[in-house]
């Protein structure tokens, strides 16, 4: 949980957001509240032009009622809108208002809009008088008119409301989009090769990350110099070295022809045996710089099966010699988009693994497997097989395991993942399905046809 929400908290697109969201409220939060306080007002003004209006209305008319029953009879003009009229006390003469019903407007209100108290409720009213001296009072609760207002101002309101979060959740959408190329430029990284050094495109990048992605594209081609260099020094080395060796070779060889004491002669048996293993070790190495260098041909679609039995001229001799019964089960084919070099080098390395470490009257099967969009290599011997454990190890440059008295290097299955990556393809160890116990090493291709 620590390093999701430290990476959440240092992410640019989630502290944009908030960033972003913030305002987004706040500037929100502003508009609607002086909209909810232009609308109020609004609301009022019209409420009291409302008043002034049914006000003037009343007054203008030809025949103002003039006893007190007329005058009752006025009574409520809007019941809904709580909109009273009231006649006041009449002056010159003429005759009082009967007794007055609920509200009772005091007759002493000046002409014009005011807010007064009639008992515990607060009303707005309108007083007019006109030409003939009649006096009347046009009233409204001030909760009710409050009321109406607030309304009218929530009316206003709704469509922030609604376009907050709207605005909000497009933000969002906005800033993935954005940082989309991010991702696929991260994706496409993850994607590439320990062999794949090219320079990053900067194709549907922002401009403001083009110095970062050239930075990065320089220190590309300094690591592919630096590992050109390393390769170069292996390759050069162990061409060196393979001339004084093949002398000491030939030279141990014909010390072998001379008489020599029974001790002299062992310590020259391990001494070859050791001029075999440096041998082996400077051809693997060589093997292992050329699959690493960075191909610049086309690779072609290249026969399984023509490949295999490329490789079983190679390794019958060492087979019969063994008494192993090396063979081809079945007769599928595929096709794998790959240099033959390399294939060779693939199919022979695993193949030569199994025979070396297959014991005498032993059997190594070789089959071809096609699957859909895939074909698979399948190579099962009777050897002593490889500890669950191990399994990922052998994989390693130099790491050999114990016990198997066979000369090698640790560089055989070190080659085979690497020439495996470079075609993109995957190498997995399993138990032997054959009756006896064994290793089958199964590489999956895609199918180039």
């Amino acid at each position: 949980m620590d390093g999701f929400e430290g990476a959440v908290g240092a992410s640019l697109r989630f502290r944009l957001s908030i960033w972003l969201t913030v305002v987004i409220v706040m500037i929100a939060a502003a508009a609607g509240l002086l909209a909810f306080v232009s609308a109020t007002d609004e609301a009022h003004r019209g409420q009291d032009n409302q008043l002034q209006q049914i006000g003037y209305l009343i007054s203008r008319l030809d025949a103002v009622p003039s006893s007190p029953l007329a005058r009752e009879r006025v009574g409520d003009v809007d019941f809904d809108a709580r909109v009273v009229v009231r006649f006041l006390r009449i002056q010159n003469g003429l005759p009082v208002d009967a007794p007055p019903r609920a509200p009772v407007f005091s007759s002493l209100l000046a002409d014009g809009l005011q807010t007064v108290f009639v008992g515990r409720e607060q009303w707005r009213v309108f007083v007019k008088t006109n030409a003939k001296g009649v006096r009347l009072a046009v009233g409204q609760q001030t909760t009710v008119r409050d009321a109406a207002a607030r309304a009218s101002a929530l009316r206003t309101l709704t469509p922030i409301l609604i376009l907050v979060p709207a605005l909000v959740l497009l933000v969002g959408v906005l800033l993935r989009q954005m940082f989309k190329p991010f991702k696929s430029l991260a994706a496409e990284l993850g994607r590439r090769t320990e062999a794949d050094l090219g320079p990053l495109d900067l194709a549907g990048l922002p401009s403001e990350v083009w110095p970062f992605v050239v930075a990065i594209n320089v220190l590309l081609v300094r690591v592919g110099r630096s590992l050109a260099l390393q390769r170069r020094f292996i390759a050069d080395a162990a061409h060196e070295l393979r001339s004084p060796l093949t002398a000491m070779s030939l030279q141990a060889e014909r010390l072998g022809a001379a008489n020599m004491p029974g001790e002299a002669r062992i310590r020259l048996g391990a001494l070859s045996a050791g001029l075999q293993r440096t041998r082996i070790l400077l051809d693997q190495l060589l093997t292992l710089a050329r699959t690493q260098e960075v191909r610049t041909d086309s690779p072609g679609k290249i026969s399984l099966r023509h490949v295999i039995r490329d490789v079983l001229e190679d390794l019958v001799p060492i087979a019969e010699a063994k008494n192993i019964d090396l063979g081809v089960l079945g007769a599928a084919d595929g096709h794998v988009q790959a240099s033959f070099v390399d294939l060779k080098v693939l199919v022979k390395n695993i193949c030569d693994n199994a025979v070396r470490y297959t014991p005498d009257g032993g059997r190594v099967d070789i089959t071809v497997l096609r699957g859909q969009g895939s074909v698979t290599l399948q190579v099962d011997d009777t050897g002593p097989g490889i500890a669950p454990e191990e399994r990922e190890r052998v994989f390693d440059a130099f790491y050999r395991v114990l016990g198997n008295g066979e000369i090698g290097s640790g560089l055989g299955l070190a080659i085979t993942r690497t020439v495996a990556d470079s075609v993109d393809a995957t190498i997995t160890l399993l138990d032997s399905r054959l009756p006896q116990s064994g290793l089958r090493v199964a590489v999956t291709f895609k199918d180039a046809c």
